[in-house]
């Protein structure tokens, strides 16, 4: 039970830094309109950065673990980027598409499975995991704010569900918790799958230089060179 509670106290105040940092986006009003602007640009650029950290630092490494740094494994990351690439053309065509919103749960909700899959293994890394994902939900809930706010819908809306997401940290670890712990291979084609999304939506919505207008194609290039790289470091490994 112990270990129970530790997991859902560790993603229950990872998860809450996702309303606070919506909270501190609402309340966040700078004058001069160009200076708002780089700050903003600054938060959305620092989000992108710490999601692409979490994919090469955290989530690859855990799933190569997981997979015995098999080659096939780059087919899993290849996946998710098309899975995701289908994903925000069926959201774009039906004016739903939200990139900062959906990278902040592809980031959360399997970090927070692979944090119960290593508790149930007994690693020692789970708080430092759970610091992390906290660090990593704070600037993606500010943007996920801003997002949602610039897509005209209601302050308290948006930070409704926020609060909404918290609960969603706990079930998840919880889950890794009860059946990840002992099936290593599944939790590893998991992370994949999400950080080939995550790295999708970096350099499709994310990344400001790198998309073309009406354009998809561009960004699967971005996670075919990632799998390239992946694959070669297996490969020597």
């Amino acid at each position: 039970m112990a270990g129970i509670a530790e997991i859902v106290l560790f993603t229950a105040g990872a998860g809450a830094c996702i309303p606070l940092g919506g909270y501190i986006a609402s309340h966040t009003h700078i004058r001069q309109q160009w200076l708002e602007q780089e700050f903003r640009h600054a938060v959305i650029a620092l989000g992108a950065g710490i999601l692409l950290g979490a994919v090469a630092m955290v989530l690859v490494p855990e799933a190569l673990q997981y997979l015995g740094y098999a080659p096939w494994a780059t087919l899993l990351l290849l996946a998710g980027g098309l899975l995701f690439y289908g994903l925000e053309r069926y959201l774009d065509i039906h004016r739903h598409s939200a990139p900062q919103f959906t990278g902040m749960l592809l980031d959360f909700l399997p970090e927070s499975l692979a944090l119960g899959g290593l508790a149930a293994a007994g690693a020692d890394a789970t708080l430092l995991l759970a610091v992390l994902i906290g660090l990593q939900n704070f600037p993606e809930g500010f943007n996920a704010y801003q997002e949602l706010r610039s897509a005209s819908y209601p302050a308290k809306k948006v930070l409704l569900v926020m609060l909404a997401l918290v609960p969603l940290g706990p079930a998840f670890g919880v889950t890794g918790y009860y059946f990840l712990g002992d099936l290593p291979q599944v939790l590893g084609a998991i992370l994949l799958i999400a950080s080939g999304g995550i790295l999708y939506l970096i350099f499709q919505d994310i990344a400001p230089q790198v998309p073309l207008r009406k354009h998809r194609g561009p960004p699967l290039a971005a996670v075919f060179g990632f799998a390239l790289a992946m694959l070669g470091s297996m490969l020597s490994h």
